[in-house]
């Protein structure tokens, strides 16, 4: 039962930050060097980094070497994934988790 909710939980974690939101709408637009992400933020590079790896770790976000920079994109199949996952708990439907079992307090 709760193996869709375990698979998810990453991402909310990865996301429940200011910066890593952030970060994640500027990639939206598409690959973007460290650096032009460093820009945007009052933060160190090793603060980038850690965000970068919590954000990389979940599978939302790609890294790819080049030069002594790293580039950054979004992976988008990740984010349909978890748009889709985001509108499967928060919409009514017949599979949903509130249906499993009988309720035993006469209430319905």
């Amino acid at each position: 039962m709760g193996n869709k909710y375990a698979e998810n939980v990453g991402l909310f974690k990865a996301l429940a930050d200011t910066n890593r939101l952030m970060i994640v709408d500027m990639l939206s637009c598409g690959e973007l060097c460290a650096c032009k992400i460093l820009e945007k933020f009052h933060i160190t590079q090793p603060t980038l980094s850690h965000h970068m790896k919590i954000l990389c770790d979940c599978g939302l976000v790609s890294g790819r070497k080049e030069g002594k920079w790293t580039h950054y994109s979004l992976n988008n199949d990740k984010a349909q994934d978890l748009k889709n996952f985001l509108n499967s708990i928060t919409t009514d439907k017949e599979d949903c988790i509130c249906k499993e079992g009988e309720c035993t307090c006469g209430k319905g």
